[in-house]
């Protein structure tokens, strides 16, 4: 219910941005007549199309896809005439003179076709067709989670839900403009001019859709109208997560709740499925992690290290696999990843996010700490703090009767990937690829899910650009032709990049560069001096690692074959 407010209340917001301009001409177009017959019927129209279309794209098929750009086609046309239809009514009786009957609906010369609730509804799909809201944070968390669980009744009804509010907010002005049309209307004949500068604006509308300024200029724009609202609902609406308590030596730990259930699990390896139940008696580490993820990886040699120091000692570690990107929800991934890591305990697959919803966890690497009467004594997010959560299995450990239990801490001594971070603060942010969580890219448009030639130009701190023909989808992008780049100025010792192969599955081979050159021994575990490598298996990969410092460099990576999907960079 609150994820349903906040997806209204977000929908409401829509007004108060520059995104919400290119659709308003077509809202108004019709504000002279009566609202239960023209405004309702349209507005729902936009509401239920957009819905629609959204949770098709959440399926991520490429028939949806372009079925949203023929129907966008088509909706242009069908506006671009009403606009022309507006500025003159000789204008209309001409356009329209072979299709008579359409004609009489979009000119206005017919009250009874005219106020048609039908023709209206019409309108209304063609406006949800063209509608781009921005994606603050209200909507980027619609979209991130049907992305995530795909297309699906509960995704459909918070898309619907938040249409609703967009609705809401655009019927009272709908209502407001209509009285004040019908004012002027009464007045000197200003009805015809108002009527004109509609049909103009319904044009520019269109213009502005055409030339993709409603995904672009605005949606820049935008973001800085609302983001601060809506951040401060969702903070409202969301239960925060429990502050990581600060352990003092001797203090007891305190009781943060009772083990949710492990029943959500859709598979599980290196051990049949546990419970709660079956778990009673012993010392629990929770370890929720995903394979692409950094911050996991570079936790993990801890994480197995205490579950080879305590397994004789009644400690169970439990790792819970909860995948950011569709790839590792793929069973024979996270298998393949588990042995390559040297992941020998049991391995909970969260792909509903069951588990993770049950702790109510935020973050990947999380740790929680469980006592053997299966209560949560204690927790950690992120990296780092490995000495204090060692002592905290080992107080849960002697609590449950165990003795005689092996000194010392796990050694942090770690190689590759897995290297403990550089705890550079300048370094660069998380940059994802996709478009649905995309920032400082600065290659010009993005066009969504096609094709398109993109220039890389000059780049500031953190800024990133693709270079080539690529498809740009919400999570990733794909390379079309051989001799694809992309450009990343960056700061930090490590620079990876999460990619995977062709969708047929064949071997990608790429080439780096740093500042020009190749990076020699400034080359990361997954390449040479030279800078060459291949892509055979959707993960993680180091193409960086800074043999001294950390300072500013200019990243490149050519890929020599095409095919290639790019996810997201993290830097160490």
């Amino acid at each position: 219910m609150l994820v349903l407010i906040l997806a209204y209340l977000g929908g409401v917001l829509t007004i108060l941005s520059p995104c919400i301009l290119p659709v308003l001409p077509f809202v108004f177009a019709r504000s002279d007549r009566p609202f239960m017959r023209n405004g309702l019927p349209m507005l729902l129209g936009m509401a239920i199309t957009f819905a629609a279309v959204a949770t098709l794209a959440a399926l991520g098929g490429g028939w949806a896809v372009h079925a949203n750009q023929y129907g966008r086609i088509i909706a242009l046309v069908v506006l671009a005439f009403l606009g022309l239809t507006l500025l003159s009514t000789h204008l209309a009786e001409w356009i329209t003179r072979p299709f008579v009957a359409l004609g009489n609906r979009l000119s206005q010369r017919s009250a009874t076709d005219g106020d048609s609730i039908w023709s209206a509804a019409g309108l209304g799909v063609a406006t949800g067709l063209l509608w781009a809201p921005c994606a603050g944070p209200i909507l980027g968390l619609l979209l991130t989670g049907a992305a995530l669980n795909g297309a699906s009744v509960q995704t459909t009804l918070l898309l619907l839900t938040y249409a609703g509010g967009a609705a809401t907010s655009l019927g009272l002005a709908l209502l407001i403009g209509g009285k004040v049309f019908a004012l002027m209307k009464r007045s000197l004949g200003a009805g015809e001019w108002v009527r004109r500068v509609l049909g103009v604006l319904v044009l520019a509308g269109v213009a502005c859709i055409a030339l993709g300024l409603d995904t672009g200029l605005l949606t820049r724009v935008s973001l800085a109208s609302t983001g601060g609202i809506e951040q401060k609902l969702i903070n409202a609406v969301t239960p925060a997560p429990a502050a990581e308590p600060v352990l003092k030596a001797g203090d007891p730990l305190p009781v943060e709740g009772q083990m949710p259930s492990l029943a959500g699990a859709t598979q599980w390896i290196n051990s049949p499925p546990l419970t709660v139940e079956s778990l009673r008696g012993k010392v629990v580490l929770v370890d929720f992690w995903t394979y692409s993820c950094i911050n996991c990886i570079r936790s993990l040699p801890y994480v197995r290290g205490w579950a080879d120091k305590y397994k004789d000692h009644g400690l169970v570690v439990i790792g819970v696999h909860a995948p950011e990107f569709a790839f590792e929800k793929d069973p024979a991934n996270v298998t393949k990843a588990v042995k390559d890591l040297g992941v020998d305990y049991p391995v909970a697959l969260d792909n509903n996010y069951a588990i993770w919803q049950g702790f109510n966890n935020e973050y990947w690497p999380a740790h929680y700490f469980i006592d053997a009467q299966g209560q949560i004594r204690h927790h950690h997010f992120g990296e780092g703090g490995y000495q204090e959560s060692e002592d905290v299995i080992r107080q849960l450990l002697t609590a449950a009767g165990q003795k005689d239990l092996p000194g010392g801490y796990v050694s942090g001594m770690r190689e590759g990937v897995e290297a403990a971070a550089s705890r550079d603060p300048t370094q660069s942010p998380e940059t994802y690829v996709g478009y649905a969580r995309a920032e400082n890219f600065v290659g010009g448009k993005v066009a969504h899910d096609d094709p398109w030639d993109y220039q890389a130009g000059t780049l500031g701190t953190d800024q990133w650009a693709l270079d080539g023909r690529w498809t740009v989808h919400g999570e990733s992008a794909q390379l079309e032709k051989a001799g694809g780049r992309i450009v990343y100025r960056f700061r930090g010792r490590d620079l990876h990049l999460v990619l995977g192969p062709a969708n047929d599955g064949k071997p990608v081979r790429f080439r780096v560069t740093i500042d020009g050159k190749a990076p020699g021994v400034d080359h990361g575990t997954d390449t040479d001096a030279d800078g060459n490598g291949t892509i055979s298996e959707q993960r993680l990969y180091q193409l960086v690692r800074q043999a001294n410092g950390s300072g500013e460099r200019l990243f490149e990576i050519e890929f020599l074959d095409p095919g290639v999907q790019a996810y997201a960079f993290t830097f160490g």
